[in-house]
């Protein structure tokens, strides 16, 4: 789909509308006992691993893609009956300088999980053009599969939204064969039907998700956001029955948060949505919390810091 600016142009959001539907998703009962460590492993294979550290080492990089491979203990998954069904995050996600580590990582231990990159002058997209396409041409040399571009939110904030089409669509064909997931920055782009131009900007472009945050802006993935973003997937679907993926990321911290965006996703897009292709949680921390709550359910107690590998 090309460029449509009269869709762009005439969007409003109901912003008390959005906020009451987030308050509602927040009150809902979750699942509770085998069934939350169900789901909280499907949780564990949407996840987008992710050490975005100025003090990231090769070493650092390959404890992250171990730990990816295999994110819960075995024998918690054995007790569950879950040992032989393949657990494992959706991707590891580093910066372009250490692709090739991660991709050496996950090779010697002969395993076909992505590697993922920030590119485009993460997180602010302020570098030059040129040179926020190499890092991406960089990044799918080295072995990146998953490419993480950040939007120029100046174009967004402007409303410069054909502009932000043109770029986007560079980025896309700098991918080639990688997946493409456009970080929109949310926190930065003041209103809520700048996010839902955004969105629709980016998918005209060829985005293959629409992701929330980098994780160093102030704010970043917030519930009313992410209902906005995902009805944006809702409507572009309905109108050229292409599905775009959705990707929430920065500050989601607990086994809990999870739940509640599986929930949502669930709830706004369906059960088809609900498989790392189509949907991914960017996270470092979380990863721990998950297991914690796991151990809890298998052994009645919770686990002390030093029983439980760190990502």
């Amino acid at each position: 789909m090309g460029f449509n600016l009269e869709w762009v142009s005439r969007v409003r959001v109901n912003t008390q509308a959005v906020l009451k539907r987030a308050q509602s998703i927040q009150g809902q009962k979750l699942p509770k006992k085998q069934w939350q460590s169900a789901w909280l492993l499907k949780a564990v294979t949407c996840i987008d691993l992710t050490t975005l550290s100025g003090d990231d080492t090769p070493s650092n990089v390959h404890r992250l893609c171990m730990k990816a491979i295999q994110p819960v203990r075995h024998d918690l998954l054995r007790k569950m009956d879950m040992h032989d069904k393949g657990i494992s995050t959706a991707a590891v996600c580093v910066y372009p300088s250490r692709v090739a580590d991660a991709v050496r990582s996950l090779k010697a231990a002969n395993s076909s999980i992505p590697v993922a990159s920030v590119a485009t002058g993460f997180p602010a997209g302020q570098t030059p053009l040129e040179s926020r396409l190499q890092e991406v041409r960089s990044a799918v040399n080295d072995g990146a599969t998953e490419i993480d571009i950040v939007i120029n939110r100046m174009l967004a904030l402007t409303g410069q939204w054909e502009a932000m089409f043109n770029e986007i669509r560079l980025f896309r064909e700098a991918c080639g064969d990688a997946h493409m997931k456009t970080i929109l920055a949310v926190g930065e782009l003041e209103t809520l039907s700048n996010v839902y131009k955004a969105s629709m900007v980016a998918m005209m472009a060829g985005s293959d998700f629409i992701k929330t945050s980098t994780g160093k802006e102030a704010v970043n993935a917030t519930y009313p956001v992410a209902i906005v973003m995902l009805r944006a997937i809702r409507d572009y679907f309905l109108c050229t029955g292409h599905k775009v993926g959705f990707k929430p990321a920065g500050g989601i911290r607990t086994a809990q948060e999870s739940l509640v965006w599986l929930t949502l996703i669930k709830e706004e897009l369906g059960s088809e949505w609900l498989h790392p292709h189509l949907f991914r949680l960017g996270a470092s921390s979380l990863l721990a919390d998950i297991e914690r709550q796991i151990y809890h359910e298998v052994t009645g107690q919770y686990a002390a810091l030093h029983e439980l590998p760190m990502a």
